[in-house]
């Protein structure tokens, strides 16, 4: 018997993103204050964090945080279903769903479990999963592993997504689909979205990570902006530790969807609850997000000055009127080259290569955060336009 060699196998994988120039690698941050972080002894302005609010680091945060552990300690110690959901996770899903518009609220502990969990507990054999070519792996992972027949449409094209739907017009269908793309920061069209949905008996669940605390009134996110409701869009998921600054994940829906989850959603239900003290900190923060817009409008205004100082120095942006702003550069070799003359200069703004983009769309993913100055900004374009420039 000879078996392939696994290890072997994966190094030669390995090897052949080298060849490449698709090795990722990992960077470690010796330490993080406001918009700046430290990696290899040298301090460097951050424009690669999702912590789009600044709240990462707020004050209230952190002694919400060290009260709760102080009373719960510092982990939940079991699952939610086996005595590791406390009073905080309770309060915590209550305010998101009254945040969000929701009956209901379910907490786990990445977006990545959320969207296995409810593609899971929602589809199996014979189903069908429509959703977006530029989605997140987590969706499109879960669909895979639910067993139900995955079907993808170009990017954003609705009339596409219809097609896919009417192929299998008898089959439960869920279309699922990002709200706010994370690698190129334009909105989906949920609204025509939603309409397909009604017309085609499809469940319309949308990923709304990089939305929430961001878009619609008083941050509560993408569905709200778009005027939607949980009729219209019944399953809603959202991550925590992108604008609330904080670290996991809930799907808010009606009650019946949040009692299905209970009890099919497997990684909720074979998973550590979240640290209640961590849940305590959540609540601080969604409490900031939700009351102090002028958090928002600063963002919106740096989005603006951005676009308009990279206009005027001739940097080519993706269409997005979030606060993740791609300057795509095409070859993967020459958008490190660019990522390494601004890291020389002082500034964090990693690469983004195949197979995380799609070939030939390698960028730099350059994020905004509500703690970024305007001349910071003006200082991080003149340097952009310098490195675009010297690797023509």
């Amino acid at each position: 018997m000879s078996r392939p060699d696994l290890l072997q196998r994966l190094a030669a994988r390995h090897a052949e993103r080298g060849r490449h120039a698709l090795l990722r690698r990992l960077r470690t941050v010796q330490a993080v204050q406001g918009p700046r972080v430290v990696v290899d002894g040298r301090v460097l302005l951050n424009f690669a964090s999702n912590d789009y609010l600044g709240l990462a680091q707020h004050p209230a945060l952190v002694e919400a945080l060290v009260a709760a552990a102080g009373r719960w300690g510092v982990g939940a110690t079991a699952a939610h279903l086996l005595g590791g959901h406390r009073d905080e996770h309770a309060a915590l899903e209550e305010e998101l769903a009254a945040w969000t518009g929701r009956e209901r609220a379910l907490l786990f502990s990445t977006g990545y479990l959320a969207n296995l969990g409810v593609l899971g507990a929602l589809l199996q054999a014979g189903d069908l999963c429509v959703q977006d070519k530029w989605n997140h792996a987590c969706l499109l992972d879960g669909a895979r592993l639910a067993g139900a027949e995955l079907r993808r449409y170009p990017h954003a094209d609705v009339a596409a997504a219809r097609r896919q739907l009417g192929a299998l017009p008898d089959a439960a269908a869920v279309l699922a689909t990002d709200a706010v793309f994370s690698m190129d920061g334009d909105l989906a069209p949920l609204p025509a979205l939603a309409a397909l949905c009604r017309e085609q008996g499809a469940v319309l669940h949308v990923d709304d990570a990089h939305g929430l605390g961001v878009l619609g009134p008083g941050g509560a996110g993408s569905v709200c902006a778009a005027g939607l409701t949980q009729d219209e869009v019944p399953v809603l998921m959202a991550t925590l530790g992108k604008a609330l600054g904080v670290a996991g994940a809930f799907v808010a829906g009606s009650a019946a969807l949040i009692e299905g989850l209970v009890q099919f959603a497997r990684s909720h239900v074979f998973t550590t609850a979240m640290p209640p003290a961590l849940a305590a900190a959540t609540r601080a923060a969604v409490r900031i997000a939700r009351f102090e817009d002028w958090r928002r409008d600063q963002l919106a205004r740096l989005i603006t000055h951005f676009r308009h100082g990279a206009q005027a120095r001739g940097i080519a942006l993706l269409p997005s009127p979030t606060p993740i702003q791609p300057v795509v550069v095409g070859d993967s070799a020459r958008a490190l080259a660019v990522a390494r003359r601004l890291e020389a200069d002082g500034f964090y703004v990693p690469a983004i290569r195949p197979p995380t983009v799609p070939a030939g769309r390698a960028r730099l993913r350059v994020t905004l955060s509500a703690q970024h100055a305007e001349a910071q900004l003006e200082a991080l374009l003149d340097a952009l336009a310098a490195a675009l420039a010297h690797e023509d």
